[in-house]
């Protein structure tokens, strides 16, 4: 456990201790019932057996109706999915866990067979991302189609906007959660504001940096009056996500957001670096930008992508963050952190079960008490 031992510190998250610094990443998993996007008894054991983790940010959980993009997703808007996460996160707590909750809206990333009333996904301004969205059984073409165009936001459908953000939050707290991490990454609705090539606008929610960035600090700040700051983290992600485009200059665009969360008293900024599964290799320019972020941000931060557990404790010891992410290797070991402090094994993830499905390849991933375990005689 030596080169390891950075990860077993305890560390300072906002309003609690975390006993590890090896955080569980959000890891949208499609099994939420398909008409309510409510959870199930599934989800409460899939979150215990993880409840190791020295923090664990849920999936990706939508703030309303229009925001989702995916098919089986949950949210956190009505009275029934807040009952629906009350087990989930009792489960988490029974088992000595922490749980934030990842608030989502997916912008354009969506199609109108999720949409109130069939109507055009939204974004900062028009365009129509690459690829397919992932609408499971709602559309009679396939589980997977083109996307459609998305329309701009009005300027005042934007106040009603920051309202839906502020009720989640409001709805994440009564289910339990410890706090809620703002996704402001992947190029979801929010990093659409923010990056240059999908805000096109000419109203205070485009054009400079400083615009572009508006709609991230109103909805912050939003969410921190009806809970603590220090209850509240953010995910940033200079590069990758869906939707096939880039900001012009993310190595001023991204410190700058980080900067501009400084000085509120956040619990974290998360951020993820160009890594193979966000379509982007690693690469030294991608590392550079986010230890820029962490030079801007006046909290604990918090590193994801693709990390092994060694590279994880060197960014730790040499102080670039104070705790890493895992995502796969989490999906694939619930005891993650007793593995890595043994040095592995590993179980190695099942790509075909990612998404969708019941137990298999979510809950059924094995522990080392129970591959120690002895066949019955």
């Amino acid at each position: 456990m030596t080169s390891n031992a950075p990860l077993f510190d305890p560390v300072a998250i906002g309003a609690f201790e975390a006993p590890n610094r090896i955080f569980m990443a959000p890891l949208t998993r499609s099994r939420s019932e398909a008409k309510t996007n409510e959870q199930t008894g599934l989800h409460a054991l899939y979150y215990a057996q993880r409840a190791g983790a020295g923090l664990i940010v849920s999936e990706a959980t939508q703030i309303s109706q229009q925001g989702q993009g995916y098919a089986w997703t949950p949210g956190i808007f009505t009275e029934d999915q807040v009952e629906s996460w009350k087990p989930v996160t009792d489960a988490v707590h029974n088992a000595g866990g922490r749980i934030f909750c990842q608030l989502w809206h997916v912008g354009a990333i969506s199609h109108p067979v999720f949409q109130p009333d069939g109507g055009k996904p939204v974004s900062a301004s028009a365009w129509t991302p690459e690829g397919e969205a992932f609408v499971g059984d709602r559309h009679a073409d396939g589980p997977q189609v083109p996307f459609e165009e998305a329309r701009a936001l009005r300027t005042d459908e934007i106040p009603s906007l920051i309202e839906d953000y502020r009720h989640a939050a409001r709805c994440a707290a009564e289910a339990g959660f410890d706090g809620v991490e703002v996704h402001c990454a992947n190029n979801y609705l929010i990093d659409q504001f923010i990056r240059s090539a999908t805000n096109c606008r000419s109203d205070e929610y485009g054009g400079s940096l400083e615009n572009r960035l508006r709609l991230m600090r109103e909805i912050v700040a939003a969410v921190c009056e009806e809970l603590p700051a220090d209850r509240v983290g953010v995910r940033l992600s200079p590069q990758g996500g869906p939707g096939g485009t880039e900001d012009e200059n993310p190595g001023e665009t991204y410190p700058a957001a980080a900067k501009a969360l400084a000085g509120r008293g956040l619990a974290y900024l998360h951020v993820i670096r160009p890594n193979s599964h966000t379509g982007q290799g690693k690469d030294e320019g991608g590392d550079a930008i986010v230890k820029d972020m962490r030079a801007a941000f006046d909290g604990p931060f918090i590193a994801n992508g693709n990390f092994s557990p060694e590279e994880a404790a060197q960014w730790i010891a040499e102080g670039h963050a104070d705790a890493v992410t895992f995502g796969r290797l989490f999906l694939a070991n619930p005891d993650l952190p007793e593995r890595i402090a043994q040095d592995g094994p590993y179980n190695e993830p099942d790509e075909d079960t990612f998404y969708g499905g019941g137990a298999e390849g979510y809950t059924d991933y094995s522990s080392l008490e129970k591959v120690d375990d002895p066949l019955p005689a």
